[in-house]
């Protein structure tokens, strides 16, 4: 029988103390309360490891390299204790015919009861031929593997929209993972690549409630993608002041004003990198001085320059863009200026008034 996740951390040597402070931290990752925390360790003391068999097709293993630099909950943690990661072709030892047939074994013995984790998307031009393994177009792996899944997650923007492989004219036609696998759920995890976290909160909260959390209308999981950027943006400020950066390396630049004139894709951006940040939430793209892509919003390869600036956006409810705020706050400031000048000028010509009749009686 398949070890439950409390088991593992106690047989390496995990303390009560420290299994529920990694309860906690999950919690807390998840955007779950602290009423949360009691229901993922009974269910990390007694739910089995879940089998996940992860895929690649065509991509640039970013969203690997994401997801081993997690840091709450550690990326070991998950990984090694909590999932099952039967097979992964980029960290697996195995290879060849060896490393195809652990996922035979792994659909036979957990038909309906492993998760399928693809990064990349498969190329349907040529019959497939464009992304080969095993000796097989990748969309055959693809289909026969997520045949008996549970749940199929969909790793950064290339497997969830297609992204730069899929942009015009999209020769291979590569092709989003919905669009082949329409049998089964597809969580869509999109980023180029997803914030460490986030992937490991979607797989922690699916292991742990053994369902699939709250989607949005494109397949994202709302704990995650449910505000704006611009939303939690530390810059917010200086957008709703009209203060921004006219040119790289100006002076408001230097002041880290607002970044939406360079092109900052954040007022219609979907994701958590203004509250998680990145490495560890240390930093992120805005905070580095470059305005936001727009990597976790379908097509953003294919809408122009990174550096046009969005246009008609709202603000607090208000259809206004950044120059018609920036322009009404200069015209406000304007107004109060001139009506504080005719009130100056109304309040001396009123202490004048008593002097001229003043004088006016002494003459």
């Amino acid at each position: 029988m398949t070890e439950t996740f409390y088991e593992v951390l106690r047989r390496q040597g995990i303390t009560r103390r420290s299994f529920l402070k990694f309860c906690s931290l999950t919690a807390s990752s998840l955007g779950l309360s602290a009423a949360a925390i009691p229901e993922i360790a009974r269910a990390l003391e007694t739910k089995p490891r879940t089998p996940v068999l992860w895929l690649h097709g065509l991509e640039c293993t970013c969203c690997s390299e994401s997801f081993i630099r997690s840091a709450h909950p550690l990326t070991r943690d998950v990984v090694l204790s909590m999932l099952s990661l039967d097979y992964d072709d980029t960290l697996m030892a195995a290879a060849g015919d060896r490393a195809e047939a652990i996922i035979e074994t792994v659909k036979e013995k957990y038909k309906g009861n492993y998760i399928v984790a693809v990064e990349g998307n498969p190329p349907l031009n040529e019959d497939g031929m464009f992304c080969i393994q095993g000796g097989r177009p990748f969309v055959e792996k693809l289909k026969e593997t997520c045949a008996d899944a549970r749940a199929v997650i969909a790793w950064g923007s290339c497997a969830s929209y297609g992204c730069v492989q899929a942009a015009r004219p999209n020769p291979t036609r590569a092709t989003p993972i919905k669009k082949i696998i329409t049998n089964k759920p597809v969580i869509h995890v999109p980023g180029c690549p997803p914030i460490a976290e986030v992937m490991t909160g979607v797989v922690t909260y699916m292991l742990t409630f053994e369902r699939i959390p709250e989607l949005d209308r494109q397949g994202r999981p709302r704990m995650f993608y449910g505000q704006r950027i611009h939303d939690k943006c530390y810059r917010r400020g200086h957008f709703d002041a009209g203060q921004f950066v006219e040119q790289w390396d100006d002076d408001p630049a230097r002041m880290g004003f607002c970044l939406y004139k360079m092109g900052c894709k954040g007022p219609t951006t979907y994701n958590a990198c203004s509250s998680m940040r990145w490495n560890g939430g240390i930093s992120w793209p805005v905070q580095s001085g470059h305005g936001c892509l727009g990597c976790s919003e379908d097509g953003f390869w294919d809408k122009g320059s990174f550096y046009d600036r969005v246009t008609g956006i709202h603000q607090f409810g208000i259809e206004a863009s950044a120059d018609e705020v920036g322009g009404a706050i200069a015209v406000g400031t304007g107004a109060a200026i001139a009506a504080h000048a005719a009130i100056t000028a109304l309040s001396r010509l009123r202490h004048s008034e008593p002097q001229n009749e003043k004088q006016g009686e002494n003459a």
